[in-house]
């Protein structure tokens, strides 16, 4: 088979799958400050109108802590040191099925859309994901979402691993700036490609 020796440019949308990560309700500030939820909601139109199927991966968790991440990071997730004054949490601050851990309600699921949920960073450990898209022979991923430095980065090199050509939606993402601005420049060109909202549905043909 021919590979290709330029970047791809134009998506077949019967093979490319949009994946929205972690657009809830527990993160709306983070999202519309950066104004994510509307570029993603004229993505999954775009979607919508050339067939292009959409996966809604999702943060869950049991209240009891019992299937949360066992692994003790320097800090919290603002960067602030553990300690006396800012104790370890080995709960979740919500619980599964909450309105905090529901889609957006602008973003909502339709019927026949994917429902993912997660219980680690990536959107592949532990999921359906996988084997969802392989069965609808999906070739190319359209990632949005976040936080780009911890989720989107963490489903993004599963993605590329596992021979997915992935696409991150820039303007569709949200997360802290400096952070976004480091993966989007510096981390992700080398590893899958970079577009805007305009370019990506330009190239579905939306």
């Amino acid at each position: 088979m021919d590979r290709p020796t330029q970047p791809i440019t134009s998506y077949d949308p019967a093979r490319t799958a949009l994946v929205v990560f972690d657009m809830l309700e527990a993160y709306r500030p983070a999202i519309e400050e950066a104004g994510s939820h509307l570029t993603t909601a004229k993505l999954i139109a775009a979607c919508r109108s050339v067939g292009t199927p959409i996966f809604y991966a999702r943060a869950d968790h049991r209240i009891d802590g019992a299937d949360f991440a066992r692994s003790i990071a320097d800090t919290d997730s603002s960067f602030t040191p553990w300690g006396p004054e800012n104790l370890i949490k080995h709960n979740p601050p919500h619980d599964s099925g909450s309105p905090e851990y529901q889609v957006l309600a602008e973003l909502a699921p339709q019927p026949g859309d994917y429902d993912v949920p997660k219980h680690r960073w990536s959107a592949f450990h532990g999921t359906h994901l996988e084997v969802s898209l392989r069965s609808r022979g999906i070739e190319r991923i359209m990632l949005v979402g976040g936080s780009v430095h911890v989720g989107i980065a963490s489903t993004a090199y599963d993605a590329r691993d596992m021979d997915f050509q992935v696409t991150v939606v820039e303007d569709c993402c949200n997360g802290f700036l400096e952070q976004r601005e480091f993966f989007m420049r510096k981390v992700f060109p080398r590893m899958v490609n970079v577009r805007t909202l305009d370019q990506v549905v330009e190239a579905l043909g939306a």
